[in-house]
This record gives C-alpha cells, structure tokens and sequence, in this order.
C-alpha cells in the first residue's frame, strides 16, 4: 500500500504471492470506500482464490461505523472482525483556571508539570490571510494566527483535525470538544485532551468569562473499564450492503488501546511535525481486531491442519462469547457472532463446513451471471438448474432473514454440521430469543453422532410477523461439553 491507498493489482499480487507460499491463514487490516460488487472488490476477489487454495482469509470490518451497512469485506468466504474495547482506557485531565478540573480522553504522553498557561478560543484567533473563523474554531490546518495562539493552550470545536492546526500555530496544548460519542483516546503531537459536548460547553463558557483564561494538561492515566468487551464506535456495521442475509461482521476482538509494533521512523501520532519515534505504540482500530482473529485462527488450524477455512472460520464463530445488546444496540450487526475465545475455538465440537461449490452456488442464488461466477472462480464452474434466490441453503454458521414489516413470513433454513468432537457426541438444540412474535424451530432437535467427521443435517424454521426493526436470538447445540451456538437475526 502506498500514501494514497491501496491499489487493485497490489492487493491481487499479494495474494498471489501469500498463496504461491503455501501460508495458513491471510490476514488483511485494510478496508472501506465505496461499497463494490464481490466481482469489483479485489479482496473478495483475493480471498475467493485464497480459500480454493485451503487459506482462509481474516479482514477488517472497517472503521466507518457507526453507520448503518458501513462495512467492508462482507463476502462469506471471509471472515471479516469488528473492534472491540478492553478493559483498559486512558483519561486525560484539565484544569481550568478556576480550579475545575474535567475529565477527557485521549493518550497524552507530555508533562506540562502542572504549569499553566493561557488559554484561547480558536474561533476568536483566525488567521485572517488564509482562513475565517469558522474554520480556525475548528483548528484546520494554517486556519490559526500564530501571534494570538503560540504558547497558548487553544480550544477547538473538533477532534478531528488531530491537533495540527494548534501545532503549527505554535500552540502549547489544545483542548477539544466534539459533537460526536467520544469512547477511545487518540494520540496528538502536542498535549491535548477531548470532552464531550456538556463538559466541552462548560470549557467553553469559562474561557469567555474571564479576561485572562489559564488551564494546564495533565498526563493521561490508565482507568479500568468495567463495561468491556463492548463495540466501538468507529467499528463498522453491518448490514452485509450487497447481501444483507449473510450477516456481518461474523465476529468482533479486541481492537482499542492496542499495545503493538510501530514503525521507529513513524511519527507516534502520524502527524507531520511531530518528533517522538517509538518502537511500539497505542493503536486502535480493526486494522487491530483482525490480527486477533487472524493469531486465534492460525492456532486453530495448528491443532486441525486439514481443516477447510469455512471449518476454522465456523469454530471461531460458533464459540464466540455472546455480547450485549443493551450496549450495541446494532446487536449482532455490531458484533457478528461475539467476542473471540480462542481457546474453546481449538474444540469446537461441530462445524458448518463449506467449499468452492457451496459458494458458486450462493452466488448463483443471488442471480449473477455465468460469466461473472467464472471471473471470480476462475473454472467452468456453472449454475444448477434448481437454484433458488435465497442464502438459506449456503451452510453458514449464521442465520439472517430479512423481511418486512408487519408481513407475516416463514423461512426454512438448511444446515449440515460435521463432528469434530466425541464419536458417539448427541447433541440437543437450545433456543433463545428476544420477542414472543419470534417462533423458531428445530426439525430434528436431536442430532445422535456416532463418529468423527460424520455430517447431519437439520432445518430452522422462522416464523413471525415483524413488528420491530430487528430481533435476535441463537440455536446452541449442546452435548453437555461443546456449545455450538449461532445468532439468529430477523430485520427490517
């Protein structure tokens, strides 16, 4: 990848070169733009030739969330991470020059010990030759007049412009306040600190109260987060935007406040002017999360080498650690399956395999052309005569249904999981939902093995009459060892 992005043709010849090396597992952490066909974007495309060849591809969901089908790299040969937090985050300190002190977010690595200085107004210091003040109350870039800024703490009405603008106008610190959720710290090349609205209008009202407003930065400081694991704002979400019955993101994992490797000729915080050089650095994103998912699946297959990708792809979903939807209210749009357990990964109990020919025939469910299947495949690969236009039949280790309101509807999904536990394993189905108007079942709710590697089959019959935008639920087959669950999601 170059300054600029990623090309296509790099992306291809990557791949080209991972799979002519015979890796295990390809992990991608790039994403997002426009939305692109399967047959358009080059890591379908990639991972759709990866997964012939044995590999399973891992990639990020993106970091355009929280908006609605936000997400990248959506196809279901892939298995694409949402963010998650830790338990871990950082807050930054202020104290104004009325003794007040507020409480930000961000990662500041400067001490100002505990001197003050004067504050300003970025809106009430433009630089008038190239700027107005609406844009220096933002604190772009030059936007600022050094004579009324340098060595002064400036306030700005956004975090977004990464606190360039306060740099080069010679700025001792910059505290911003923004319109939008604040829930992970960024790192600035100058002190800084990020409020909300509420305390960042009081920031505010102060430095107009008084003719001489002071304030000093703080170091920032570790806090315990006790609502971890949850989703992050920036995480994409889905719905999948080209087939939205295959729900994504498939899983989710750590991905804010990351401790990881950093380029020592990098800026810490990316941007130009800024002079520290590390070795390591606090990162967050999914460009995080995947590399998680992407260890946890490489461990998978080194206890089952000959395992498929959509078997690995299936123990890392099915034994996901199920998350809240009174946090993420996108629910299983926000965090796919659930929280990464690589441990109960490596012993799944049963899997929902898939190969090249299931996902030909998904997408000669969706309707695309022969031709078009064949750029992607790469063969003769052709249409049965008896495909039907849903996804219900691909064996994916997840359920979606997409519906209309108040319609009454029901849809008949079929599933084969292969054993990969005990011989002799019976397994029960178990069902959960969020809604009475939701009526799910099971046909059979009994699955008796009586070996390894052996395959049955089951139906989930969904009925109900859709009064809300989305309802979840999840079937867990239970052997009293193993949980295999999968969410169950009906929307609008």
């Amino acid at each position: 990848c170059w300054s600029d992005g990623c090309q296509d043709a790099d992306i291809l010849a990557g791949f080209d070169d991972a799979i002519s090396d015979g890796v295990d597992i390809i992990s991608i952490s790039l994403g997002g733009g426009r939305t692109r066909d399967y047959f358009e974007d080059a890591v379908d495309i990639a991972s759709f030739h990866a997964m012939k060849s044995g590999i399973l591809t891992v990639s990020s969901a993106g970091n355009e969330g929280p908006g609605r089908s936000t997400i990248s790299n959506f196809s279901p040969w892939s298995l694409s991470v949402a963010a998650s937090t830790i338990d871990r985050k950082f807050s930054t300190k202020v104290q104004l020059g009325n003794n007040k002190i507020y409480e930000g977010v961000s990662i500041n690595t400067f001490d100002l010990k505990n001197k003050t200085y004067p504050m300003i107004y970025g809106g009430d210091a433009p630089n008038t030759t190239t700027a107005s003040s609406r844009s220096s109350r933002l604190c772009f870039s030059n936007s600022l007049d050094k004579n009324l800024v340098k060595g002064k703490i400036v306030l700005c009405d956004t975090i977004r412009t990464n606190g360039i603008g306060a740099l080069l106008a010679g700025a001792a610190g910059t505290v911003a306040r923004d319109q939008d959720s604040i829930d992970y710290s960024s790192l600035f090349p100058l002190p800084a600190s990020c409020f909300n609205l509420v305390d960042g209008r009081n920031i505010f009202q102060y430095v107009n109260s008084t003719s001489a407003p002071t304030a000093t930065i703080f170091r920032s400081s570790e806090v315990n987060d006790s609502l971890a694991p949850y989703i992050i704002s920036f995480s994409s979400r889905g719905p999948n935007p080209i087939t939205p019955e295959i729900i994504k993101p498939d899983i989710s994992a750590p991905g804010v406040h990351i401790l990881a490797a950093w380029s020592s000729i990098s800026p810490v915080s990316s941007v130009p002017g800024d002079n520290r050089f590390v070795t390591f650095n606090i990162i967050s994103g999914t460009s995080m999360s995947c590399p998680h998912v992407s260890g946890a699946a490489a461990y998978v297959k080194s206890f089952h080498p000959t395992w498929s990708p959509a078997a690995i792809q299936s123990a890392l979903m099915t034994t996901a650690a199920p998350m809240s939807s009174g946090i993420n209210m996108e629910a299983e749009f926000a965090y796919g399956s659930g929280h990464l357990n690589p441990l109960k990964a490596a012993n799944p109990g049963l899997v929902y395999d898939a190969n090249e020919t299931d996902y030909i025939n998904f997408l000669c469910g969706q309707g695309y052309a022969t031709r078009l299947i064949r750029l992607l495949s790469k063969d003769n690969s052709t249409c049965p005569k008896d495909t039907n236009g849903t996804v219900s039949e691909l064996n994916y280790p997840s359920f979606g249904l997409s519906t209309s309101p108040l319609k009454p509807f029901s849809r008949t999904f079929k599933r084969t999981v292969t054993n990969v536990g005990s011989p002799t394993a019976v397994y029960r189905a178990n069902l959960s939902f969020s809604t009475g108007t939701l009526k799910i079942r099971v046909n059979p709710d009994v699955l008796s093995f009586t070996s390894v590697g052996q395959k049955l089959s089951f139906e989930v019959i969904v009925e109900a009459t859709m009064d809300k935008a989305m309802v979840s639920g999840a079937l867990v087959w239970d052997d009293g060892e193993h949980k295999v669950r999968s969410p169950i999601v009906v929307f609008i």
